[in-house]
């Protein structure tokens, strides 16, 4: 090993030796795979991460604030209904079987935490959330002041996307989109995301099987996601794939990220111990973006997308510049003014930003200089299309 190389090594491991035993906000997602057997829940497993979270919550000078984001209730009210012998594939055939089920697997799901947890006598609270409670300002607000009130009180929040009510464009994706968009909500230090598989291989595991497990990745920015990841796991919606894009959106305010392989004995507390070197640990950005872009950025997904020329690329990417009208080619979708869309190069998304145009106005005046648009829309225009303060560049979407 050159010099080097020998340095960033011990850099990576003294960083995760100083976040795990400092990290004070911790946010750990597990995942359907983890949680869940074939005949449902496993309460095994759940209680054991229950065990292993109150060790690491009681652990350091001052106790960890932990918030639990959990999966699994899709896959806790199947195994109900299969219990009494219903038939759910007759029935399940649509938006509302889906969020029936996620009711009824709701409640088990909560009560075998619950149970979990008063073991070690912590209080628990279920909170569940759609897209809309954190992209409305003030309802994001109201969730945050939640949060700090139960964190306050020693009190561990137990986290769920809220399916019962939950429609298309309300929907985070998965857990692992909502861990990271916590992570900005709370002001996390770590975020963990236990998953079932072994690790993060260096490859897609489906054409590469004897690829090697990551012990770190110091940029994952610079991931080819759809090369190294392989498809969703069978009870989850994630994968490895919405994992790492995930641990990419914490790095970017400077958050890093553990993944573990969630079913393996004492995982927890063998990852918190000085010196593990157990999972694949995320590096948080260099320059981390400012918590209001990133709210900015994932708060939504892009309601349509503007395409680029070069001299526009240009001026965002290495000269600081907001987007005019007159560096756009192409308009994609139909949007509205203050929404959110896509940036694209040749071919490449470069960000994401609000717009100050519809989609209708914007194909009015692309291509055209200041004055130009001036006779178009007259003077009541702003001049830039997206401006900066407005803008995320490599957005992890």
């Amino acid at each position: 090993m050159s010099d080097a190389s020998s340095l960033a090594d011990k850099d990576w491991r003294a960083e995760r030796d100083r976040v795990t035993a400092q990290a004070r906000t911790i946010i750990v997602k597990v995942g359907s795979a983890v949680l869940t057997n074939a005949n449902g829940l496993d309460g095994g497993i759940m209680r054991a991460l229950a065990r292993q979270l109150a060790l690491i919550k009681a652990a350091g000078a001052k106790e960890r604030r932990l918030i639990l984001v959990t999966s699994a209730a899709v896959a806790a009210g199947r195994a109900v209904l299969a219990a009494h012998n219903h038939d759910l594939a007759a029935d399940a055939t649509g938006l509302s079987a889906r969020q029936a089920v996620a009711a009824i697997g709701q409640c088990q799901l909560m009560r075998v935490w619950d149970e979990a947890f008063a073991r070690h006598d912590i209080p628990t609270a279920q909170v569940l959330l759609t897209r809309e409670d954190l992209r409305a300002r003030q309802r994001f607000l109201n969730v945050r002041n939640t949060f700090a009130e139960l964190l306050a009180w020693g009190v561990l929040p137990i986290v769920n996307e809220n399916d019962t009510v939950s429609v298309q464009e309300l929907k985070f994706g998965d857990n692992d989109s909502l861990s990271s968009l916590l992570a900005n909500l709370v002001g996390a230090d770590l975020c963990v995301n236990l998953t079932s598989a072994p690790g993060v291989r260096a490859a897609d595991p489906r054409t590469d099987p004897d690829a090697p497990i990551l012990d770190h990745i110091d940029d994952a920015a610079a991931l080819d996601l759809n090369r190294m990841c392989g498809g969703k796991t069978t009870v989850g919606t994630g994968g490895m794939y919405s994992k790492l894009r995930a641990a990419r959106r914490s790095a970017q305010i400077g958050v890093p990220t553990l993944i573990l392989p969630g079913r393996e004995t004492d995982i927890l507390t063998r990852a918190f111990a000085p010196g593990s070197r157990t999972g694949t640990w995320v590096r948080p950005s260099r320059h981390a973006i400012s918590r209001r872009k990133f709210w900015l950025a994932y708060q939504a997904e892009p309601a349509g997308a503007v395409v680029i020329d070069d001299g526009a690329a240009d001026a965002l990417l290495h000269k600081g510049g907001s987007l005019l009208p007159g560096g756009i080619r192409s308009v994609e979708g139909s949007f509205q003014k203050g929404a959110l869309v896509s940036v694209r190069h040749r071919g490449r998304d470069v960000g994401v930003g609000l717009t100050n145009y519809t989609a209708a106005e914007l194909k009015k005046i692309m291509g055209l200089k200041r004055i130009e648009v001036a006779a178009v829309l007259g003077d009541a225009h702003y001049p830039e299309v997206i401006h900066r303060d407005n803008l995320l560049l490599d957005a992890a979407v």
